[in-house]
C-alpha cells in the first residue's frame, strides 16, 4: 500500500469518517476506483487525474487501485474526488 487517508465526508447533518487506501503495482496501466458502487465515484477517476496533471505532477503510469471503506456509505462524487487527490 502506497498511502492511507482518513477524511471526513459530511452527509445530511452527520460526519462520516471515510478511508482512501491507494495502492501501486506494476502491470498494465490502469486507475481502478473500488468500495463504492456510485457512478459518480467511476466519473471521479478522469477529474482525478487531470488536477494531478494541472497542478504539474507526474501522474503514475502504473497499476493504480484506491479503495474507499466503508463500502457502504453513499458518497458523492466530489467529496471523493478531494479526498484521493490528498
Amino acid at each position: 500500500m502506497l498511502a492511507k487517508v482518513r477524511s471526513c465526508a459530511v452527509i445530511g447533518l452527520e460526519g462520516a469518517i471515510v478511508e482512501v487506501e491507494v495502492d501501486l503495482a506494476n502491470g498494465l496501466a490502469a486507475f481502478m476506483i473500488v468500495g463504492l458502487p456510485d457512478a459518480a465515484v467511476n466519473e471521479a477517476k478522469d477529474r482525478v487525474r487531470a488536477a494531478i496533471k494541472n497542478s504539474g505532477a507526474l501522474f503514475p503510469f502504473k497499476r493504480i487501485t484506491v479503495n474507499l471503506a466503508p463500502a457502504d456509505l453513499r458518497n458523492c462524487a466530489k467529496k471523493v474526488q478531494r479526498m484521493i487527490f490528498l
